[in-house]
């Protein structure tokens, strides 16, 4: 499985669920879902999706309670919400907007307007994730060639490196640990011992680091792997 994009979708209704995971799933997203409030928090804070669909009419905890709250939170403060709702009265809209949400759309919808609306969000939130390039520092990503390159050099990774790095370079600065990433990048139907992950992260900085680079990838300790520009330099051995 590759380093996909994460969509929460929460949403009570089965078939608009299932509609949504089959479009949005053959767009080249990954999707997760919860069916209340309660449970979208949960799965919010253990998936850290990319983008958030929140239904407005929700059981046990509406959808503009369950924004006010994903927004009092550090780690989804700045997670991109789209707010579904039936509610079409321009009060309504500003009211769901000023929760924190970062678009509307109103049901019915069309699934063509839906991934859209997606890519438009992503694109001016997110850029790295709807771009066919991304870059950290030196380090640049063309998706499209499925090539790295460093300080103009070209990096050789296999293809595990390769989405471990998509991944990390989506989301620059922030700690994923072993089981997120084998979430990410090796999928959740798949078993692969944790400590694999460290085998890769030492095989990717293998790869990224020559004589004089900065290491790009921090090592927290019990908690996991991030990208962090202000790490040491790296004299190799000669």
């Amino acid at each position: 499985m590759s380093s996909k994009p994460t969509i929460l979708i929460v949403e009570d209704e089965v078939a608009i669920i299932t509609m949504l995971r089959y479009t949005l799933e053959r767009d080249g997203y990954r999707i997760v879902e919860a069916r209340d409030g309660e449970e979208a928090l949960i799965v919010a804070a253990e998936e850290a999706p990319d983008l958030i669909l929140l239904d407005w009419a929700l059981p046990n905890l509406s959808g503009i309670e369950v924004c006010r709250r994903l927004r009092a939170r550090a780690e989804s403060r700045n997670t991109p919400i789209i707010m579904l709702t039936a509610r079409g009265e321009e009060s309504d809209r500003i009211r769901g907007l000023d929760t924190g949400a970062d678009d509307y759309v109103v049901k019915p919808f069309s699934v063509t307007e839906m991934s859209a609306r997606i890519r438009a969000v992503l694109r001016r939130i997110r850029p790295a994730l709807a771009e066919e390039t991304a870059a950290f520092g030196d380090i640049a990503i063309d998706r499209v060639a499925r090539r790295v390159r460093r300080n103009n050099r070209e990096v050789h990774l296999g293809p595990t490196e390769y989405k471990l790095l998509d991944h990390l370079i989506q989301h620059p600065g922030r700690v994923f640990s072993r089981e997120q990433l084998l979430d990410a990048v090796w999928g959740s139907d798949v078993y692969v011992e944790a400590r694999t992950v460290d085998v890769h992260i030492g095989r990717l900085r293998k790869s990224l680091i020559a004589d004089g680079e900065r290491d790009p990838i921090r090592t927290v300790r019990s908690a996991g792997y991030s990208l962090d520009e202000q790490l040491k330099v790296v004299e190799r051995a000669s």
